[in-house]
This record gives structure tokens, C-alpha cells and sequence, in this order.
């Protein structure tokens, strides 16, 4: 079976283009979880069209293969980690721009292709496509199926704010072209948005088309250290109603920002006695087109945070402003190498991350654990790097964690996904209504329960074991 599949996947695809068992490399057996486990995958193959996927699912329908979609393999939540003897489907072929429209600013874009190679072939024209999650290397086609999100999301938005249409191929091998060139519609159900975010379950996108803004020419970054970390959350709601719509608010606690300035040996004049005195910082960046406008920006928000308590303000250079920024979104890498076994990115209302933070430390104390972090404070990400290397314990830690969120209004993930890591508490913790539902539309895209069955929602039988 497993020769005559192969054989059937070559004359889809090429030979070249199709890798069996140990011929496959151990980098498409992961993702960047920390806490998942590698699965080494029957197949892996390398399409170059919507045609192609199509073809490659029905095989898999037919044969009962389960199919995992990869991009870049930089999602966090075990998503792309495929299920042993199953079929990946990477994306590595199909990395073109396929149209930057300046017209109507969209461009359109293959799944492979990367956020630094849109950001060079945007730039180009002056326009930007501006959510950036952190991870530059990382393909379109995983962002949407996580809905990445980003420090900018502030005042972007999130990924499924800049998808407009996808070409995608369903469970049955069908392809549909939602969507276009528009930026409004009101016919029918969405099945754009419906996809996004979906992580691989209903469909894999073979196109995307997606929304751009100008790119503004100025940027200025402002780095406020704090007495506590209340003072800055509870600034947050106060920096957003100034109406200076920052594109980056960010809080970094105190141990968070001294693991990433050691990592990346970024020093920020921040003298010795001002650091010794902060619990936590807050990162603020205005931009626009005029860099007058931006320094009168930067002057009304200094006296804010002056007002609400920041120990002091500091304006950042270009240089140093960017490479601050530079070093949050290494913040991953960085708790990685300090030996975090899980990281979480739970989102609450902004106004309830006071009380979220609170409640996590205060589960960390319970539990022996360490827990650290940095979150994108304009809309209630929080991002924590959890310590707790005995995994029954760390469960209990984290199912706190989640419920807590949940009980202020938030969500277990606001941009890695649930993925395979989070799938438990993601089905201890949701109205079962709702599973049951996801679950019906799952089945209308998926019948045969082949794409990604092991994430998210998983299979009705493993639920009820």
C-alpha cells in the first residue's frame, strides 16, 4: 500500500517532489511548540498548484490518509506537527507574488511565501502589508491558518482583517475561490473568515489575496519603565483614548526585558537606579507621513505617561527604537534558550489584564512555577513563558491560567492557535454546544476527517476518551 501510494502521489506531483519515510527530513516532523513531540509523517510531497492539492487530497480521501498543511513550521502550537504513516503537504513551491495590485492595494500571494519576501516586494511600492507576528520567516498561507496576529495589531488589525479572498482546496478535493478585490460584501456566509483561523481542519489555501496600507515613512519609539506592572497595564486604556493611534503598545516585564537587552546586547541608556526601580515597561511607537507630526505625537504622549506614573520616558533613536522592537519579537527565542517548557498567549479585554496578571501570578505562587512575559498590551495579548518542568503540574497551572481568561471574556489563544498543545484545554473549557457545532462544519468541509485531524478539535472518539 504504501508504494502504490507513493507511486499514485509521483504522478500527481513528480517524482522529485515526493519524499517516503526516512528520506524525510526531521524538520518537517515539528514546530516551533515547545512542548509537543516530533511525529515523523508517511509521505511528504510539494505541489505547485491549486490542481496538484486537489489531486493530493482526493488520494488521501481515498486511501483514508490524514493530511497536514506546512508552511515555514514556525507556528507554536504543534499545528503543523504531522500524524505518523499521514501525507504533508508543504508549501515550499508555491512562494510566489503572484501581483501586487496598486490600484486597489491588495496583493496576491502564494502560501510559501514569507513575510520578509512580501515586506521587500511591498516596500517596493510604498506600500506595506502590516501584520507582523514576530517571526519574519514565517509563510502567509500559516498565518492564516493561525489568524496571526502581531504587535501592530494595535492599530492594524489581525490577519483575517487583510485577507479579502483564498483559493482553497476542501476535505473532498474541491477548490473554491472565495472573496476578491473588494472590501465589503453581503452574499452569503463568509467562507473566507471561516477558513482563516482554522488551522488546516477545513481547507488548505493555495492563494491569497490580501489587503494593503501606505507605508508611513516615520516612526518614533518611546520606552516608559514603571514602579509595577499595574501602573502599566492600567496606563494602556489612557494612551488608547489620546486618539495618537499607536501602531506598537506593548507592556515587557522587568525579567523579560533584561533576558532579551542581555540576549541581543541592546543597551537603551536606561540608567542603572531607573532599572533597579522598574517592574515593568511600556513600548510605544507612533508613525506617520510627516516627521514633524510624529515629534509633536511624541511630546503630548511623554507627558501622559509622566502623568500616569512612568518613573521616566525615554525617546528612542531610530536605531534603538528598532532594535527594541527587533528584541520583543524575539521574546520567543529568548525564553526558549532560558529553558521555558511551555509559552501561552492568552487574550482578555483590555481592561481586565490587571486582574488576568494578578490571578497568573498569583497560580504560578501556588504551584511552585515561574511565569514571565510580555503581551501586546493595546488589546489584551498576553504573552507568558511558563516554568514548570513537571508536566501534571504545569497542566494544572495552565487549566487555571485559561479558565481565568475565559471567566473575563477572553480567549485560550489571540494569535498561535490552539493546534494539538492547546487542543485539551480547548475542549475541557468550551461550551460543548459550541464543539458540537464546529464540529458539523468541519464535517461539511472535511467528510472524511483527513486534514489535520489531530489538532483543535481532534476526533469525536478522542474527545470522549
Amino acid at each position: 500500500m504504501a508504494d502504490s501510494i507513493a507511486h499514485e502521489l509521483a504522478g500527481l506531483v513528480g517524482d522529485d517532489h515526493v519524499l517516503v519515510g526516512d528520506a524525510i527530513s526531521p524538520d518537517y516532523q515539528h514546530d516551533e511548540a515547545l512542548s509537543a513531540a516530533p511525529v515523523r509523517p508517511g509521505y511528504l510531497v510539494r505541489p505547485s498548484s491549486a490542481d496538484e492539492i486537489a489531486g493530493v487530497v482526493r488520494l488521501a480521501r481515498e486511501h483514508r490518509v490524514p493530511i497536514t498543511a506546512r508552511g515555514s513550521g514556525s507556528g507554536m502550537s504543534g499545528a503543523c506537527v504531522p500524524r505518523e504513516g499521514g501525507i504533508v503537504v508543504s508549501f515550499e513551491r508555491m512562494n510566489a507574488v503572484l501581483e501586487i495590485d496598486t490600484a486597489n492595494h491588495v496583493a496576491v500571494v502564494q502560501p510559501g511565501v514569507t513575510l520578509a519576501e512580501l515586506d521587500v516586494r511591498t516596500a517596493e511600492v510604498g506600500l506595506t502589508y502590516p501584520v507582523h507576528p514576530g517571526e519574519l520567516s514565517g509563510s502567509l498561507g500559516g498565518n492564516v491558518a493561525t489568524n496571526a496576529g502581531g504587535m501592530r495589531a494595535i492599530r492594524y488589525g489581525v490577519t483575517r482583517h487583510h485577507v479579502l479572498g483564498l483559493t482553497a482546496v476542501l476535505g473532498t478535493g474541491e477548490v473554491i475561490h472565495t472573496g476578491g478585490r473588494i472590501v465589503k460584501a453581503s452574499s452569503g456566509y463568509d467562507l473566507t473568515q471561516l477558513i482563516i483561523g482554522s488551522e488546516g481542519t477545513l481547507a488548505l489555501v493555495a492563494e491569497a489575496i490580501l489587503k494593503l496600507h501606505p507605508r508611513l515613512a516615520h516612526q518614533r519609539t518611546v520606552l516608559a519603565p514603571f514602579p509595577d506592572l499595574d501602573g502599566v497595564v492600567r496606563a494602556v486604556p489612557q494612551v488608547v483614548a489620546t486618539g495618537l493611534a499607536p501602531n506598537i503598545l506593548e507592556y515587557i516585564d522587568a525579567f523579560t526585558m533584561a533576558a532579551i537587552t542581555y540576549t541581543t546586547q541592546l543597551s537603551l541608556g536606561v540608567p542603572d537606579q531607573v532599572r533597579d526601580a522598574a517592574q515593568a515597561y511600556l513600548v510605544v511607537s507612533l508613525e506617520n507621513t510627516e516627521a514633524d507630526r510624529v515629534d509633536e505625537d511624541i511630546e503630548r504622549l511623554g507627558g501622559l505617561l509622566d502623568d500616569l506614573g512612568a518613573i521616566d520616558v525615554y525617546v528612542l533613536d531610530g536605531p534603538a527604537g528598532h532594535k527594541l522592537i527587533e528584541a520583543r519579537e524575539k521574546a520567543f527565542w529568548t525564553a526558549k534558550a532560558a529553558g521555558a517548557h511551555d509559552i501561552v498567549d492568552i487574550v482578555v479585554p483590555r481592561d481586565a489584564m490587571p486582574e488576568f496578571l494578578a490571578t497568573a501570578r498569583k497560580l504560578a505562587q501556588d504551584t511552585g512555577s515561574g511565569v514571565a512575559g510580555c503581551g501586546h498590551a493595546g488589546d489584551g495579548n498576553v504573552h507568558l513563558a511558563v516554568f514548570q518542568a513537571d508536566p501534571t503540574i504545569r497542566h494544572r497551572l495552565l487549566h487555571g491560567m485559561f479558565e481565568a481568561g475565559l471567566k473575563l471574556g477572553g480567549a485560550i489563544s489571540g494569535e498561535h492557535g490552539i493546534g494539538r498543545e492547546k487542543k485539551p484545554y480547548f475542549l475541557e473549557l468550551t461550551d460543548p454546544a459550541e464543539i458540537a457545532l464546529m464540529r458539523r462544519v468541519k464535517e461539511a468541509f472535511d467528510p472524511a476527517g483527513i486534514l489535520n485531524p489531530d489538532v483543535l478539535l481532534g476526533e469525536p472518539e478522542e474527545a470522549k476518551a
